[in-house]
């Protein structure tokens, strides 16, 4: 086992932290009218529903590239000391991503069927098994999960993706290249030949291919790629992908629609390595503020949709003179409330199960650069202990 420094990336928890204000933010915006507020304060679809920010949605596209980028290079950083051990992957993954959902999960259904809300045996059961991506596509979703689409779409990634490097490790970059080139052909011939279909909805909302282009620069980086580092890291570059996230963040962001959020993720890579290499930073993400809320962004993610519903419940019938104020509330009650239930459900239910993950790793990682000493050597003697016990006998 790795006993030394841990793997931690500077700046990515600030990305973090960034995509998931945006999806708090943008799915507050179109529930407004639960608070009794207009919902159309960013426009209006072309099926007359009310438009959220797009930060959002590729926001998610942001998360996607930097799974796939740091789960890539902890694979080839255990590759470079002794054989991917894929059951620990998978368990390591399961001591993330496993507590925090279920729980969430039974509290949501328990309220969806308290509150009456619609739902139906093969929907619930797609939630249970990681197959939330299905009722998306179908649009039959679970009000209180409807998120958890993108929990799936990166549950059945990790699946199949260690598999991948392990069995292709030493041609692991054409192979890449060629499964993304892949995925953007099917999205085209889904758009051009069967647009509308499941097809094209599905290829849409399956986005293995934008975690793919965050694992192809995780592989640039991790073989350290002189002519990668100086494209990347270059001030002009950089400037590039910050005004790209400038215009997603206003709204503006679009070129050609199929592929808009590959080009998002190939923008997430620039800024990822800018924040990691680059001497002179345009946007130095990290911060104290930005490191705590990137490092809680998980909870965020799953934990805003009930804490949205449930404030709204409790506020819709207040009235001011100035409706500003109504809507200052609105966000701020969110926002502020889905933070202190992240940072809760962090400290006092995810932290042990996440400790536990050291017992499990051949390469430690670090989720933010306040990782103290004190929690070095609980993982070290996890490590030692799980090594112990696996020489005695049953």
């Amino acid at each position: 086992m790795n006993k030394g420094k841990p793997i931690f990336f500077p700046g990515l928890n600030g990305l973090r932290a960034i995509a998931a204000l945006a999806v708090v933010v943008s799915h507050t915006t179109v529930e407004l009218g639960r608070f009794n507020l207009d919902p159309h304060l960013f426009g209006v679809l072309e099926n007359g529903n009310p438009r959220s920010l797009d930060l959002a949605d590729f926001g998610v596209t942001i998360f996607f590239a930097l799974s796939g980028f740091l789960i890539t290079y902890l694979l080839l950083a255990e590759d470079s000391q002794k054989p991917i051990n894929i059951p620990n992957f998978y368990i390591r993954r399961i001591l993330r991503i496993w507590p925090l959902y279920y729980a969430y999960f039974l509290i949501a259904m328990t309220l969806t069927v308290l509150w009456s809300d619609e739902y139906t045996t093969g929907t619930t059961l797609c939630y249970i098994f990681f197959a939330a991506n299905i009722p998306k596509i179908i649009s039959h979703q679970i009000p209180l999960l409807s998120h958890y689409w993108s929990l799936g779409v990166e549950e059945q990634f990790y699946l199949l993706w260690p598999l991948g490097v392990k069995k292709n490790i030493n041609r692991i970059i054409p192979v890449t290249i060629g499964i993304v080139f892949l995925f953007l052909a099917l999205k085209v011939f889904a758009h051009l030949v069967y647009p509308g279909s499941y097809f094209e909805t599905t290829m849409y909302i399956v986005k293995f291919d934008c975690m793919l282009i965050g694992a192809l620069g995780a592989m640039m980086h991790f073989h350290k790629n002189k002519l990668f580092f100086w494209i990347n890291t270059h001030v002009g570059t950089q400037a590039v992908g910050w005004f790209a996230l400038f215009l997603v963040a206003i709204n503006r962001f679009h070129f050609f629609s199929i592929i808009d959020h590959e080009l998002i993720s190939v923008v997430s890579v620039i800024l990822i390595v800018g924040q990691i290499m680059a001497k002179h930073k345009i946007f130095n993400l990290e911060t104290n503020a930005f490191d705590f809320l990137g490092k809680i962004s998980y909870g965020i993610y799953v934990i805003h949709p009930l804490v949205l519903v449930v404030v709204a419940k409790l506020t819709s019938g207040l009235s001011f003179d100035i409706p500003f104020f109504k809507y200052l509330i609105a966000y701020v009650a969110v926002t502020g409330i889905t933070i202190l239930m992240a940072y809760l459900s962090y400290e006092y239910f995810e932290k042990p199960f996440l400790r536990m993950k050291g017992r499990f790793s051949t390469v430690r990682s670090a989720g933010t650069k306040h990782y103290t000493q004190e929690e070095k050597t609980k993982a070290d003697m996890e490590v030692s202990a799980s090594a112990s016990s696996s020489l005695s006998p049953d």
